[in-house]
């Protein structure tokens, strides 16, 4: 039976040491302790506490390394042998900072979880936001039992997500509407024209912003795009390992490339394998903030895809035609883009075109 010993503090307070200590003959099998501020949570706790040492297997299971969340995210990002996006990377990432990736995995039970969300939500992030963190963190808790023999309870997260639907912590994301005007092109390419001026050698952020309209490609796809994917015979190209949310990679799929996406292609110098060897990181760093000093609000470099997708059906387009150059599998998902109401091309006669068109001599 566990011992409660009344203390008195430094305060003058009284606190109840509830102790625990499991022998076999002289040998100590364990030893744990905790101080409540009431004897009757004393009590409470060592009914609970000794129940759970009581269970078959409890102290060997005592006996075992401490694994804590953040060690399986690592094991997780670690071992993978699929691509892990750049939200995830980054969202994985995140959750290290946070106490409940110091928690040892076997004691990590829903209420802790949806008390993360909650943190989360605290922090000002959108339930939306918070819906994506829970989302990537299951995926953890879903391979980390069955692979790696790491103690975390799968049924806990189901638990923890179930509540934070109802409690409205998560909820799913919100679709954005924002598009650039052709104002807001106007000073974001006027601006990084002037940058290039300065310094030749910068990367050129007006072609690379231009061909994400007219092509409505993703950054990390633009990055990945080479000279020896390009059809350009029937004006198309391979784009490797595309976005999909139930295939991360080896997802190649043939993309139409409208005629000035191909333009701009065509402007650029040939000195690497990738028509745009540029890192994502250097191309979204530019972006946000040129957006920040022209005081350009709520534009993402996503936007951009965006604007691209909508122009083909004010254009005319039908949805299977959009998709032969966005690259959706699903119809359902171009929906938004077809409910549109203005008609025609806005980049008609557009001056930038012939300029970012030119050809490119410097990488």
């Amino acid at each position: 039976m566990g011992t409660i010993t009344p203390r008195k503090r430094a305060n003058g307070s009284i606190g109840y040491t509830a102790q625990i200590v499991r022998k076999r003959g002289k040998e100590f099998l364990h030893r744990e302790a905790k101080t409540f501020d009431r004897e009757r949570e004393a009590k409470a706790w060592l009914r609970f506490r000794e129940a759970e040492l009581d269970k078959p297997g409890a102290l060997d299971d005592l006996k075992k390394p401490i694994i804590r969340l953040a060690d399986a995210i690592d094991k997780y990002t670690a071992t993978s042998t699929k691509e892990i996006g750049r939200t995830k990377t980054q969202v994985l990432r995140s959750i290290k900072q946070y106490d409940i990736a110091e928690m040892d995995c076997a004691t990590i039970k829903s209420e802790h979880i949806v008390s993360f969300a909650q943190e989360l939500l605290d922090g000002g992030r959108h339930p939306s936001t918070v819906g994506n963190y829970i989302s990537h963190l299951a995926a953890i808790f879903a391979i980390a039992r069955p692979a790696w023999g790491y103690r975390l309870d799968q049924q806990a997260i189901k638990d923890a997500q179930a509540a934070l639907a109802r409690l409205g912590t998560v909820a799913k994301s919100r679709q954005r509407t924002r598009r650039p005007t052709l104002a807001e092109l106007d000073r974001l390419l006027q601006h990084f024209v002037e940058v290039q001026t300065r310094r030749p050698k910068s990367n050129p952020m007006a072609r690379v912003i231009a061909f994400a309209i007219f092509s409505t490609r993703r950054m990390e796809e633009i990055t990945r795009l080479t000279w020896a994917d390009l059809d350009e015979v029937n004006s198309r190209i391979l784009v490797r390992d595309m976005k999909h949310p139930g295939q991360k990679a080896g997802n190649d799929t043939w993309v139409e490339l409208p005629p000035e996406a191909l333009a701009i292609v065509r402007s650029m110098p040939k000195v690497k394998p990738q028509i745009f060897p540029y890192s994502t990181d250097a191309i979204g760093m530019a972006f946000t903030r040129a957006c920040d000093l022209l005081a350009i609000e709520d534009l993402r470099f996503h936007d951009l895809r965006h604007e691209g997708v909508s122009r083909l059906f004010e254009m005319g387009r039908t949805i299977p035609l959009a998709a032969s150059v966005s690259g959706h599998r699903s119809w359902q998902s171009l929906q938004r883009y077809s409910q549109i109401r203005d008609r025609g091309d806005k980049f008609a006669n557009w001056p930038w075109l012939a300029k970012l068109t030119a050809p490119r001599t410097t990488g």
